[in-house]
């Protein structure tokens, strides 16, 4: 499959949640991610996390979507005052550009600087995205992985 026509971004809604929660399913996705829920199989849980999400007006958060198929999500909040973000896309799309047609979409749109974003230091693919776009590391740190079960590096990014 090539690359997409068409990516948009739509707010999300709770018809998207069974599409998202089927993406966060691959094995390979959810080690990539590295920092994800505690068990990613838990539905109810995935639920009561993106209904909490959907409810709050300072949480932007959107669904990706290539020639008219769902294929991912985007996600605005703040920590510390900070807008912070996160993607992520289905494994089936990834190598098709997505991941950075989405976020440049979603940036334009972004009123907010700086803009801060958080990666597992051996996901080559997500760093790609966020340099492509602007970003720079501005620091490392280490956290507990969930979907690792360690802790491991995560690279800072900061978008001014």
């Amino acid at each position: 499959m090539g690359e997409p026509h068409v990516v948009t971004l739509r707010a999300t809604r709770a018809g998207d949640l069974d599409a998202l929660f089927g993406f966060q399913q691959h094995e390979e996705a959810v080690r990539m991610a590295a920092f994800t829920a505690p068990d990613p199989s838990d539905r109810a849980a995935f639920d009561m996390h993106w209904m909490r999400l959907l409810d709050d007006a300072d949480v932007d958060a959107r669904t990706v979507r290539a020639d008219g198929d769902i294929v991912g999500s985007v996600v605005r909040w703040f920590e510390g005052g900070t807008a912070e973000i996160t993607y992520w896309v289905d494994r089936a799309r990834w190598g098709q550009g997505i991941a950075t047609r989405a976020m440049r979409l979603f940036l334009e749109a972004l009123r907010e600087r700086p803009v801060r974003a958080r990666v597992a230091a051996d996901n080559a693919a997500s760093i790609a995205v966020l340099e492509k776009l602007g970003f720079r590391q501005v620091g490392v740190d280490v956290g507990f992985a969930n979907a690792r079960g360690a802790e491991i590096e995560e690279r800072l990014y900061r978008l001014d």
